[in-house]
């Protein structure tokens, strides 16, 4: 374990995104400004300081890494590290950390947290992870990171401060919440009611998968639960995300022929928000798609 994967820097704006994503072998994108990784892949040594992991889902290509990144933390004398993960899956996770205890001697320290669609953990003071349900295996979810400010409402911008703190004093609510959307990922999946929520189409960033291109994979998308991009094009052109950013793509795709597909499919102005993570060719070999 401990992968040394060549991971992908994307800059988007003011966030960075770091990470790797190559169907049925490695998935790990995080984004450490906001001190979350998604889904955690084989543990890359570089994402090991990174204090949040959110694991969409329990196969191996996503989430084998976790007692790793957990033991290298307590190693290297880090604070232990966060997981928030599918709750079904979190009795599990705990079982498989004792077992590697005895495995190994000492067991990984961790903080693990089963999370609900709808729930949602605050990562740092005004910064949380929202939970929803995605569509590829049982209990499956995906996550927003939602900054959460409170702001003077429009009727009190005018007013001096002394006033404004002699309202609050007096119990008038000055402020309202504002919630902005920044990271959304939805992991694995295909279609689902999350891509109606307002926190996913319009986060600054949507990081979603596409495992497939090929007009002769419309099946295998299905039996997977994966999307296909035939399916993708049309959910993008709901979505109001500055980027998007597309992972999870299969070794038998071809990253030119895909970029391709994506300017003739989208109006050119959505297109252009389109980012791949994996932003040069896959280097090709004899692989089963998942």
């Amino acid at each position: 374990m401990g992968s040394r994967t060549n991971l992908i820097k994307l800059p988007l704006g003011d966030l960075e995104l770091v990470g790797y994503s190559v169907a049925g072998e490695e998935t790990v994108v995080a984004a450490p400004g906001l001190d979350v990784c998604f889904d955690i892949g084989k543990a890359p040594e570089p994402l090991l300081s990174v204090n949040h992991v959110l694991l969409t889902h329990g196969h191996m290509d996503h989430a084998a890494g976790i007692a790793y990144y957990l033991s290298q933390r307590d190693f290297r004398e880090m604070a232990a590290g966060t997981v928030l993960l599918p709750g079904r899956l979190a009795a599990e996770l705990e079982q498989m950390l004792v077992c590697w205890g005895r495995f190994d001697g000492t067991q990984p320290p961790g903080r693990i947290v089963p999370m609900e669609p709808g729930q949602e953990y605050e990562i740092r003071r005004n910064l949380f992870a929202f939970a929803f349900a995605t569509n590829h295996c049982q209990g499956s979810l995906g996550y927003t990171v939602i900054e959460r400010r409170q702001k003077l409402k429009p009727e009190y911008l005018e007013l001096p401060g002394p006033e404004i703190a002699r309202l609050r004093l007096s119990g008038v609510p000055v402020t309202y919440t504002m919630n902005m959307p920044l990271v959304s990922y939805l992991g694995d999946t295909t279609s689902g009611d999350f891509e109606k929520l307002a926190c996913v189409r319009h986060s600054k960033i949507l990081i979603v998968e596409c495992t497939f291109f090929d007009q002769d994979h419309h099946e295998r998308a299905r039996a997977g639960r994966h999307y296909h991009f035939d399916q993708l094009a049309s959910v993008l052109k709901q979505m109001k995300n500055e980027y998007i950013v597309l992972t999870h793509l299969s070794r038998r795709t071809e990253l030119p022929h895909a970029r391709r597909l994506v300017d003739q499919a989208l109006p050119p102005e959505l297109a252009g928000r389109v980012h791949f993570l994996m932003d040069r060719p896959i280097r090709r070999r004899r692989v089963a798609d998942p």
